[in-house]
């Protein structure tokens, strides 16, 4: 299914960075946290940084979206779907900060609410942050009407904000499974949304081991010569197979290029309000004191 992309900003990126590992973006208002020195003089590293502005909702990656060609030749984007989760996000991060690498992370927001932690550990390590949606609906499926649909962007931007402890991710956002409704590819492009789809899919999700998932990404790569990457942090085999991926990048002469935005999503309150509500926080016991404490000794 191809799509375009009906709101596409023009002036959507800007080179802010580029050359070493850990390179900084100049200071603004979306401004990349600071990174761990690199220890790894042979990492693969950043090779440049670049800032996005998402006005209108610019849409990324070739599988959907053509406009935006950005990306020189050697070039790639690595981005992770489905997290956060135990153990196969920290491995995914414990190897990009081996290479002194980034990637964008899309977190399902119900996956937020389960490991707040565990985000709160990608924001820490200075990966860019997006969202892609509650529930990993699909919103293609003509059963959910537009206001569901809706509520699934929102409430996914809401549930990673307060995952990530009130502090807004990206305006970056990616359809379950690269489906794109057309008329929510328009209401992206009103909320200031960019849309990500891909250049190359690694299949990861379908890989019976992490060999599988190298190859198929090495071999979509070298074939187009530069590329986003998709890939899942919720997946066992991409956690295993991301350190010599990595490594094979490198070998291959790619270099990653990061992508900023420049400013964060601006969330809906009645979500934010709702994400909490249903959290179902707890709350401080109201019983007397006399009824909870009682001396039985003195």
């Amino acid at each position: 299914m191809r799509i375009a992309a009906g709101l596409i900003f023009a002036g959507a990126v800007t080179l802010l960075a580029s050359g070493a590992a850990w390179s900084q973006a100049p200071a603004s208002p979306q401004a990349a946290p600071t990174r761990p020195p690199c220890n790894n003089p042979g990492a693969l590293g950043i090779g440049r940084t670049v800032e996005i502005d998402t006005t209108g909702g610019p849409g990324f990656g070739f599988e959907h979206f053509k406009d935006l060609d950005f990306l020189r030749d050697k070039e790639v984007v690595l981005t992770f779907d489905d997290g956060p989760w135990p153990v196969n996000t920290p491995a995914v991060l414990k190897a990009l900060a081996e290479e002194c690498t980034t990637g964008i992370f899309f977190p399902i927001g119900k996956h937020a609410t389960y490991f707040p932690e565990i985000l709160r550990q990608v924001m820490a390590a200075g990966h860019t942050i997006g969202s892609h949606t509650w529930s990993h609906a699909a919103l293609i499926n003509k059963k959910l009407d537009e206001q569901q649909r809706k509520d699934e962007v929102e409430k996914g931007f809401s549930a990673v904000k307060w995952a990530l402890g009130g502090k807004a991710p990206a305006p970056f956002f990616r359809f379950p499974a690269l489906q794109h409704p057309p008329e929510m590819v328009t209401y992206l492009g009103t909320r200031n949304i960019a849309i990500f789809s891909c250049d190359l899919d690694s299949f990861d999700f379908k890989a019976s081991k992490p060999q599988t998932v190298i190859d198929n990404v090495m071999r979509k790569v070298d074939k187009l010569g530069k590329g986003i990457i998709l890939m899942h942090d919720f997946q066992k085999h991409t956690a295993e197979a991301l350190p010599d991926l990595l490594k094979r990048l490198k070998a291959g002469g790619y270099k990653v290029v990061a992508m900023r935005a420049k400013a964060p999503v601006q969330t809906i309150a009645q979500y934010d309000e709702g994400v909490v509500k249903d959290l179902k926080l707890p709350t401080m016991n109201s019983r007397p004191v006399s009824s909870v404490v009682q001396t039985i000794s003195e």
